[in-house]
């Protein structure tokens, strides 16, 4: 019991969870310990039972303790071991919260209607061939028409990450380097673990990739460069023309990386504000484009575009014949359907403008309580922070979630951030940015800006 007093410098509710938070990221509470009862922790800091309750709650919805009822209260077990590692760490808590900002997922009421599309389907799921081909004609026609470059063949997967993984599966082998962003999403960085890929992080700007740092990288010889263009996550950049252009002649130039493999996750397509933008406008021959519909049409239709050169694609085509051989054509038809459609359309321009607005409103409001940073586009904003559990843990007794910046690093240490998923943001942005800015920088007042650097 004195550790727990010990630890606690304020006998307030987001004090007593930044106390216990500490003693469980310092490993001094192991998981399965079992924590002191509401009204013996409340009597020993001569506090009321509904502080330290409120306390609890807090850490529960950050995933790190767990009620069993009448059998106490618990430091919450390790993630289910069927998730990859960085998975497990972004695991998202269970229980209620006011603004649950912590999934980096659309907001629902934001997709299109399926209603519509799903009433104009065939009644019988029929296909004319095992061997057809894999994308239905009508939809790659529209694709080739809003590509960023003539891309040489165009087929359809399920999802930014099938489509990733199986790019990797193709172009690289055991022990290759990949130039990979930092910050950058959890799952790639598992996915190059599982393939036994070793990481060469380059560090982000409110324009992408970092010139000098790419150049440097590109001297060690990377099979791939993993990238995103536009409403990069965690950060919101988005790439400029100038900066892809400058990154493909330092591509083009470079001796050691003259076999390099481009591939682009442009997951955000459909709602970033950002103009398209792809280094296979300046290196078709060797750039793989991946357009996701998940944030603008539904992460449930598990729909992606890959189009990039035969020679890298068809190889992949012929593999994927051989397990799920396609991507249902059903799925496709509500797909073409929901991109030709004129309501669906406005629904998804709608929503674009929605998340803009969301995104223009918190950079606004965080300005005014001294945490000036770049407006960041599509859903998902990255802030600095002194200490990233102490700033998940105020943050939850706040009734607000949000994710913890270390699974998104591609290297240990440096500075700390959270992930905010700002299009999920209510209507009162202003207390949610005076939360997330007292969270940041508990103990200090001043100005404090983001910087050109994200890492």
């Amino acid at each position: 019991m004195q550790n727990f007093i010990d630890e606690i410098e304020q006998p307030t509710p987001a004090g007593i969870a930044a106390a216990i938070g500490r003693l469980i990221a310092s490993g001094r509470l192991a998981p399965g310990d079992r924590l002191p009862t509401v009204r013996t922790l409340a009597g020993e800091l001569g506090v009321s039972p509904a502080t330290v309750s409120h306390a609890w709650q807090a850490l529960a919805a950050v995933g790190l303790i767990v009620s069993r009822g009448r059998g106490g209260t618990f430091v919450q077990d390790a993630a289910p071991t069927w998730l990859p590692a960085r998975s497990q760490s972004m695991i998202g808590a269970a229980g209620p919260a006011r603004f649950d900002l912590s999934r980096g997922t659309p907001d629902p009421l934001l997709l299109p209607a399926l209603g519509p599309a799903l009433s104009r389907l065939e009644q019988r799921a029929a296909t004319p061939s095992y061997q057809d081909l894999p994308i239905i004609p009508e939809l790659l026609e529209v694709l080739r028409e809003s590509w960023p470059y003539p891309a040489e063949t165009i087929t359809i997967v399920d999802g930014a990450l099938d489509a990733i993984s199986r790019c990797l599966d193709a172009v690289t082998r055991f022990g290759d380097r990949i130039i990979v962003e930092n910050p950058s999403f959890p799952p790639f960085f598992d996915l190059l673990d599982q393939l036994g890929l070793e990481r060469l992080p380059v560090s982000v700007d409110e324009h992408g990739i970092i010139p000098t740092e790419f150049a440097a990288a590109l001297k060690l010889g990377p099979a791939v460069i993993l990238l995103q263009p536009r409403a990069h996550n965690p950060t919101g950049a988005s790439m400029t023309a100038h900066r892809a252009e400058e990154l493909a002649d330092l591509l083009r130039r470079e001796a050691a990386s003259v076999d390099t493999i481009i591939i682009e996750d442009d997951h955000s397509a459909e709602i970033t504000i950002a103009p398209e933008v792809s280094l296979g406008r300046w290196l078709p021959e060797r750039t793989l484009h991946v357009r996701s519909f998940s944030k603008s049409h539904g992460p449930d239709l598990r729909m992606a575009a890959l189009g990039g050169p035969a020679a890298l694609i068809d190889p992949i085509v012929s593999r994927r014949m051989l397990g799920p051989g396609w991507t249902s054509r059903m799925l496709q038809t509500i797909l073409h359907d929901l991109l030709t459609n004129g309501d669906s359309i406005a629904q998804v321009s709608e929503a674009r403008r929605i998340y803009f607005a969301r995104q223009r409103a918190l950079a606004d409001a965080l300005t005014e309580f001294g945490l000036e940073v770049v407006q960041a586009d599509g859903i998902n904003t990255w802030l600095p922070v002194q200490n990233e559990r102490d700033a998940m843990v105020r943050l939850a007794a706040s009734g607000i979630r949000v994710a913890g910046g270390s699974p998104f690093l591609a290297v240990e240490g440096g500075p700390a951030f959270i992930r905010v998923t700002a299009g999920a943001l209510p209507d009162d942005v202003r207390s949610v940015a005076e939360a997330l800015a007292a969270a940041s920088h508990p103990r200090d007042s001043a100005v404090h800006r983001l910087g050109a650097r994200w890492a």
